[in-house]
């Protein structure tokens, strides 16, 4: 969980590096660092998902999941391609970057109340297979 919070935050700050960006190359080295956080944060959330899923469960939930993922794209892109199109790419760019810091302050609360007891990953005994 905490390196999904992390490349999170890597994400939404290398975006924001991008869109100050002065000069294309300097753009060019953040969207790199965007995609290697991108490209974590996607790996590390298949490996928790598929990991903390009953086998039973694992392909029912990896179908949830890609639905999701692939089911968002057609529903953000137009807004991103809007605001691009009337306020320029950077606003664009701000965008993302805001919803990679607000998404790992929110996993970061999350993982601060797990610690601490109050929040559970799944229900008690839920990970474990019964013996029947």
């Amino acid at each position: 969980m905490r390196l999904l919070c992390f490349s999170t935050l890597g994400f939404g700050v290398c975006c924001g590096l991008a869109a100050l960006a002065p000069n294309e190359y300097l753009f060019a080295a953040a969207l790199m660092l965007t995609g290697l956080a991108a490209l974590t944060f996607m790996t590390a959330s298949n490996a928790l998902i598929q990991l903390s899923t009953t086998p039973m469960m694992r392909g029912r939930v990896m179908a949830l999941r890609m639905a999701i993922t692939m089911g968002g794209t057609p529903l953000g892109a137009p807004i991103v391609g809007w605001l691009a199109d009337h306020a320029g790419p950077r606003w664009a760019m701000s965008v993302g970057a805001s919803a990679g810091v607000m998404a790992a302050l929110i996993g970061a609360r999350l993982l601060v109340q797990q610690r601490r007891g109050r929040l559970y990953p799944w229900p008690q005994g839920a990970h474990r297979q019964s013996k029947s």
